[in-house]
């Protein structure tokens, strides 16, 4: 079976502040509005469409990158004194990164919050 995920929509509580978040952190990258929506673009074939709906939160979404993007996304994420784990339970202990198993193989990932308090995980497969 072969089945993509086209895009996810993340109901937000600042619409801005979200979107300035996932440009500064992650890299994602701000493509035309559509109607109750800002798009951001994860991948080639994924766009995030940020909808200010509000939110408590709770949402997870896992970002998998290159070993380069993760370094880049994690020092900024360091720099900033923002507080990250290196488990999805542990956000805060300012360790990091964990190690283990997703779709993707065995590999390193970092957890953290964004400003609508949604569980991020940051991540990269180890060489085999």
């Amino acid at each position: 079976m072969s089945i993509g995920l086209d895009h996810i929509i993340l109901a937000v509580n600042d619409r801005d502040a979200s979107i300035d978040f996932y440009i500064r952190f992650l890299g994602l990258t701000r493509e035309p509005d559509r109607p109750r929506f800002s798009m951001l673009r994860a991948a080639p074939g994924l766009v995030m469409q940020i909808a200010p709906w509000s939110t408590t939160g709770g949402e997870h979404l896992a970002f998998a990158m290159s070993k380069r993007e993760f370094d880049v996304a994690f020092k900024r994420i360091k720099e900033s004194g923002m507080p990250y784990g290196d488990r999805f339970d542990q956000v805060g202990n300012m360790r990091g990164p964990g190690e283990e198993e997703a779709s993707k193989g065995r590999g390193k990932a970092v957890y953290f919050f964004d400003p609508n308090k949604h569980l991020l995980e940051i991540r990269h497969c180890s060489p085999t």
